[in-house]
């Protein structure tokens, strides 16, 4: 079962009125509203973003994908130290566990 809160909103009685003529359930269908409102917030925040991309992001897609990893090094071994780290495997039900050595 989901957490709840219990929070006090204020609103207008006439806005309560038309919310308790359509919905029994008050709570829910206010809980919905404010999903779809929160929703539509972070589409119109992606979209504000695809149209005023950060510079370094646009950048990136001006270059290309493809041409961005060409100029990586191709030196990889320098990347990560393999012996500073310590071998673990994932278990079900318990997380990473640490691999005997």
């Amino acid at each position: 079962m989901p957490m709840t809160e219990r929070v006090t909103v204020t609103l207008p009685a006439e806005l309560v009125q038309n919310i308790d003529r359509l919905e029994k359930n008050r709570s829910r269908f206010i809980a919905e509203a404010v999903e779809n409102e929160l929703a539509r917030r972070r589409y119109e925040g992606l979209r504000r973003s695809l149209e005023r991309p950060h510079p370094e992001a646009a950048e990136l897609a001006e270059v290309g994908l493809a041409e961005w990893g060409a100029s990586l090094p191709a030196d990889e071994e320098g990347l990560v130290d393999m012996s500073a780290g310590k071998p673990v495997r994932w278990v079900e039900g318990q997380g990473w566990v640490e691999e005997p050595q």
